[in-house]
């Protein structure tokens, strides 16, 4: 059962309105102004918000301004009930972000056909697309579908990068977001003496590159490829049409694409501050993630000091001393993670 938020500080009106939702199978929470609309929009999580726009104590912009700056709510499909003395001001309403609005006095059937077309759109783009090539077309299409765009990214193209060839280079002007279908890409950032540490590892089922696209910058990094890779590239005007183009086709990609951004600024942090051996641990833990348990990790001593941030000999020296203990085997260039538990000892990730 959905559940709508409705925001209306006319007793008369929310309770017609709430008994018209409920008698459609609606689970309906309705708020008297627009203070409590935010208060319950944050605890509840609605899949739909109805809003009146002149209300006491926050009116109907500063209930979606505030819920806009919010991640967990500002992808709520949004409608405005606006008086038809308000209509000039509904501009300002859809700048903001609503998705539609209704002039009072409405019919039923025109409230519930509005509530179904935008509950609709909302959960096209919420499906759990899986992090693979046909996840990401299917995305692809279905916002193509919702924005009735037909040229949206049909000329999508692959191309196979060889081991340590460039991807991008810093500065370079980014003309496509990168979706790795298979091997793994490192991102580097250099100082002005001309070290190098690594600050992203991008592994098949993820994007990269779109930082620079967001920002409207050239590339503040180099990507290079760690192993022989194949990237789908999506066009710099696609992304930004999905993107600019439907407030719920943004919400969703902006997700997909963030991941697990909290996570990587932890791990920048404890790289940044942590002891050479948890720093090491952790750099191993996450190829281990990222190659799969029981697989070999092919790196060079290079590249995982760089993303450890340490002299080459110091990661070397770390690296004899989790052989000694069993936790990792080291054949050539690989690298064998045996008891991750004891890496996460080391980590700090196990008390």
């Amino acid at each position: 059962m959905k559940k709508i938020l409705l925001i209306e500080d006319n007793l008369e009106m929310r309770e017609n309105t709430a008994e018209i939702l409920e008698l459609a199978n609606y689970e309906v929470v309705t708020a008297e102004n627009g203070k409590v609309g935010v208060e319950k929009a944050k605890a509840e999580l609605p899949d739909l918000i109805i809003c009146d726009i002149m209300m006491p104590e926050l009116d109907g912009y500063g209930v979606l301004y505030y819920l806009g700056k919010d991640p967990k709510t500002a992808a709520i499909p949004f409608i405005f009930l606006t008086a038809k003395a308000e209509l000039s001001e509904m501009r300002k309403g859809m700048n903001l972000g609503a998705d539609d609005y209704l002039t009072k006095p409405y019919e039923e059937m025109e409230l519930l056909n509005a509530i179904e077309s935008r509950i609709k759109k909302s959960d096209a783009v919420k499906k759990d697309y899986n992090a693979l090539e046909a996840g990401v077309e299917s995305f692809l299409n279905d916002a193509r579908g919702l924005l009735a765009l037909e040229d949206l990214a049909k000329d999508r193209r692959s191309r196979e990068f060889a081991p340590k060839e460039i991807v991008f280079r810093e500065g370079d002007t980014p003309n496509y977001l990168f979706f790795l279908k298979s091997g793994k890409v490192k991102i580097i950032k250099s100082d002005h003496y001309g070290k190098e540490l690594v600050v992203g590892l991008f592994s098949a089922g993820e994007f990269f590159g779109f930082m620079s696209i967001l920002e409207g910058s050239d590339h503040k990094e180099t990507a290079i490829a760690l192993e022989k890779a194949e990237a789908l590239l999506v066009p710099k005007a696609d992304f930004l049409t999905l993107i600019e183009s439907n407030r719920d086709v943004a919400a969703r990609f902006i997700k997909m694409l963030a991941g697990n951004v909290h996570d990587k600024e932890e791990k920048l942090l404890q790289l940044a501050y942590a002891p050479v051996r948890e720093r090491t641990a952790t750099a191993l833990l996450e190829l281990h993630e990222r190659y799969g348990s029981g697989a070999e990790i092919r790196i060079s001593r290079d590249d995982l000091a760089a993303m450890v941030g340490t002299a080459t000999e110091s990661l070397i020296r770390t690296l004899s001393d989790f052989k000694e203990d069993g936790s990792i085997e080291v054949h050539g260039r690989s690298i064998l993670i045996c008891r991750p538990d004891i890496l996460k000892k080391y980590s700090g990730q196990s008390k």
